[in-house]
C-alpha cells in the first residue's frame, strides 16, 4: 500500500514569500467553485498588479491545475508571467497535468525547474514517480531516482515509499528490497509498501518471511495478505487471514469484509458468509454499493436467495452494480422470469442498465428456454439503450439458439456478428450440439474452438467427448495424444461442501477423507436404492473406451458430487438442504441420478456447476432438465 500524498492545501508551502495582510481576492479564490468565477478573480489581481506576487500566483494556478472546474491553459500562462516561479506553482503544474494524463508535459515541466535552477521538493518527486507508475516510464524513473538521490531526498519518507512501489511494479524487487533495508526509519507504511511489493509479483516466500517479522500490522498489513490469497485462489487461507486477524484484536475495514466475501463466493461457505454478514449487522456497518453487491453475489452464488434479497434490501444506495448482482443472482438461480421483474423494477428506479445487465438478462432466457424473449431484449439493449452488443452478448444469442435447437438461427448469428467470434461463442455452440447430439457440427466447432484456444484443455475435452458418444475411439484417442502432446490436462472434477463451517473438498474416486469408509459405504447404500427405485445408470455418460458395464456404473458412481452428498448425508440433520459447489460442468448421470436422490432421501439439495444451478426437490431439478 504506497502512502497517501497530503494535498498541498495541508502543507506549509516551502520557498513561498507569504504577504503579511490577508488577501481579499485570495478568500474569494477559496470560494470559487467554476471557472468563470476563478476568471473574475484572475482579472481583479491584473488589475491590482496583486498577480505579480508569486504567492497569489501560485495559488490561482493551483486552482486552475488542479481544481475539478479548471483549464490547465490558463494555469500554464500564469506559470509564464511568474517573475519568480516557486516549487510550489510547479508542483501544482506537474500535479495538474498528472491528473490530465499528460505525461510527457509532467516529466517536460522537472526539467523546466531544473534549467531555471528551481530548487525541486519531495513533492516534485512523489508526483514524478507516480507519473513513472501509472504510464510505464521505468527508464524515466530511474533517471528520476538519480535525481533523487542528487537532491539527497530518498530518506524522506513520501519519496522512499514511492520508489518502493515504483521498483516493485516493474518486478525489480532487488532495487525495492535495497531502499527497504537502507531506510533509516521503517514506518508502517514503508512496512505495508514492501509487503504490496512481493504480493503484487506472488513472492509468497518472502511475503509470509516481511509479514512475520512486522514489528506492528495494520489494517493494511492484513489486507494485503487476504488480497492475495483471493488473487491466487486460495480462499480457504483468506478465510483463515480474517480469523487471525480478530484474534489479534485488528478490526476489518470495508476493503477487508469485500476480500473476504469474495472468498467465500468463491470456496461455496455460505455459513462462514451468513457469520459475516451477521458481524457487519452487529458492527452497524453500512452496506454501500461494493459490499453489499459483494455480499449479494455471494448469497447468490451459493443459492441461497433469500440472504441475496436481505443483503440487496439492506443496501441503502442501490447502483448498476448491485442491481446488476440481484439480478445475475437471480438469473443463475433458475428464476428466470423474476430476473426480468427486477429488470423493470432498475428501470423504474431510474438506474440505466449496463452491458452486464443485459448479459444476465440474455443469459436468464437461454436458460429458461425463452427464445423470443431473448430477441427481444437483445433488440431493447440496441434499440432503446443504446447499447452496442459485445462478444458476451452474441456469445448469450449463440447460446440461446443453440440450447432451443435453432442451430441454423445460432450459425447465422456467428456468420454476421461483427465481432470475430471468439472460444466462448464456440464452446456454446459446441455445447449445445453435443447436448443435441448434432455430432457434425459440434466436430467442426470444436476443430475451430481448438484453433482459437490451443491452450484451453476445455476445448478439447469437449471435441474429444463428442467423438466419444459416437464411439469414434480412435479420434478420441489422437485428441488425447495431442493434448500430452501440447502439455494441456484437464483439472480433475472437484466438488466442496461446507459442514459445521469446514469445507470439505473431494475429487472422483477420493480416498483420502477421514471417513471414506462411511462414505462409500452410503454410495453403496444410494446405488442400491437407487436401482430399487428403477433407476439406470447413464453409462454413455462414460468418456473412456471401457467395455464391462459394471466399471462404467463404478466410474459414475465415484464422482466428485456424489461424494459430496454421501457425505453430506451421513453428516447433516434429515432437514437440512444440502448444498454443493462443483468446479466442472455436472455430467447427465449425476444430474438424473441427484433428482432420484432428492426423491427417496427427502432432502433437498442445491449444486452450482461452472454454468449453472440445480435445486433438486422431490425428484425433481430446477433447471426442467434443460441445462
Amino acid at each position: 500500500m504506497t502512502s497517501t500524498i497530503p494535498s498541498p492545501h495541508q502543507l506549509k508551502i516551502p520557498n513561498i514569500p507569504k504577504k503579511s495582510s490577508p488577501s481579499t481576492n485570495l478568500c474569494l479564490l477559496h470560494l470559487c467553485n467554476y471557472l468563470h468565477e476563478a476568471n473574475q478573480i484572475h482579472a481583479l489581481m491584473v488589475k491590482s498588479s496583486q498577480i505579480n506576487d508569486t504567492y497569489s500566483a501560485s495559488l490561482l494556478a493551483e486552482f486552475y491545475a488542479v481544481s475539478e472546474n479548471g483549464n490547465l491553459d490558463y494555469a500554464e500562462k500564469v506559470l509564464t508571467t511568474m517573475k519568480e516561479p516557486c516549487t510550489f506553482a510547479y508542483n501544482t503544474l506537474i500535479r495538474g497535468n498528472l491528473r490530465k494524463n499528460n505525461t510527457r508535459r509532467a516529466i517536460s515541466l522537472y526539467d523546466q525547474m531544473l534549467r531555471e535552477r528551481i530548487q525541486a521538493d519531495c513533492y516534485t518527486f512523489t508526483f514524478l514517480l507516480k507519473v513513472c507508475t501509472q504510464f510505464s516510464a521505468f527508464v524515466v524513473g530511474k533517471q528520476i531516482h538519480s535525481q533523487i538521490i542528487k537532491n539527497g531526498a530518498e530518506q524522506g519518507a513520501f519519496v522512499r515509499n514511492k520508489l518502493i512501489h515504483f521498483y516493485s511494479l516493474y518486478g525489480a524487487l532487488t532495487e525495492a528490497r535495497k531502499l527497504f533495508d537502507t531506510s533509516l526509519e521503517l514506518d508502517i507504511v514503508t512496512w505495508n509498501t514492501m509487503l504490496e511489493a512481493y504480493a503484487d509479483n506472488k513472492d509468497e516466500e518472502l511475503l509470509h518471511r516481511l509479514f512475520d517479522s512486522m514489528p506492528y500490522r495494520d489494517v493494511v498489513s492484513w489486507n494485503t495478505m487476504i488480497a492475495y490469497y483471493v488473487q491466487v485462489g486460495n480462499f480457504k487461507e483468506a478465510i483463515e487471514r480474517l480469523r487471525q486477524m480478530h484474534e489479534k484484536g485488528q478490526k476489518p475495514d470495508r476493503v477487508t469484509l469485500v476480500s473476504v466475501v469474495t472468498a467465500i463466493t468463491h470456496s461455496g461457505a455460505l455459513g462462514q458468509g451468513r457469520w459475516l454478514h451477521a458481524y457487519i449487522k452487529s458492527q452497524k456497518i453500512r452496506l454501500d454499493e461494493i459490499l453489499g453487491s459483494a455480499l449479494i453475489n455471494m448469497y447468490g452464488k451459493s443459492g441461497c436467495l433469500n440472504g441475496a434479497m436481505e443483503a440487496f434490501n439492506e443496501t441503502n444506495k442501490k447502483n448498476v452494480d448491485t442491481w446488476n448482482a440481484i439480478i445475475s443472482s437471480l438469473a443463475t438461480n433458475g428464476h428466470s422470469s423474476k430476473a426480468i421483474e427486477f429488470f423493470y423494477l432498475m428501470e423504474d428506479c431510474n438506474v440505466q442498465p449496463d452491458a452486464i445487465t443485459f448479459s444476465s438478462i440474455l443469459s436468464a432466457c437461454s436458460h429458461a428456454g425463452a427464445v423470443e424473449n431473448g430477441i427481444r431484449y437483445f433488440e431493447i439493449m440496441k434499440d432503446k439503450h443504446g447499447i452496442q452488443p459485445d462478444i458476451i452478448h452474441y456469445g448469450c444469442m449463440v447460446d440461446l439458439f443453440g440450447r432451443a435447437g435453432f442451430f441454423d438461427k445460432a450459425k447465422e448469428i456467428i456468420k454476421t456478428m461483427p465481432i470475430k467470434p471468439d472460444k466462448v461463442v464456440w464452446k456454446a455452440l459446441l455445447s449445445a450440439c453435443r447436448v443435441h447430439k448434432n455430432f457434425e457440427l459440434g466436430e467442426q466447432a470444436g476443430l475451430k474452438l481448438i484453433e482459437l484456444a490451443p491452450n484451453d484443455h476445455a476445448s478439447y475435452v469437449l471435441l474429444s467427448n463428442i467423438y466419444a458418444m459416437q464411439g469414434k475411439w480412435n479420434d478420441v484417442h489422437k485428441v488425447r495424444r495431442i493434448m500430452r502432446e501440447r502439455a494441456i490436462k484437464k483439472p480433475p472434477g472437484c466438488s466442496s461442501i461446507e459442514v459445521d463451517g469446514v469445507v470439505h473438498e473431494f475429487i472422483a474416486g477420493d480416498t483420502s477423507h477421514s471417513r471414506k469408509r462411511e462414505i462409500y459405504e452410503m454410495l453403496a447404500e444410494m446405488r442400491e436404492r437407487l436401482r430399487a427405485a428403477g433407476y439406470q445408470p447413464e453409462t454413455d455418460q462414460i468418456m473412456l473406451d471401457i467395455k464391462e458395464e459394471d466399471l462404467k456404473e463404478t466410474s459414475l458412481i465415484h464422482h466428485s458430487e456424489k461424494l459430496a452428498v454421501a457425505f453430506a448425508l451421513i453428516s447433516t440433520s434429515h432437514r437440512m438442504t444440502i448444498r454443493v459447489v462443483k468446479n466442472l460442468r455436472m455430467c447427465s448421470d449425476c444430474h438424473s441420478t441427484m433428482k432420484v436422490v432428492s426423491m427417496i432421501y427427502h432432502r433437498n439439495i442445491i449444486i452450482r456447476d461452472l454454468n449453472r444451478f440445480h435445486y433438486f426437490i422431490d425428484g425433481s431439478c430446477s433447471c426442467m432438465d434443460y441445462w
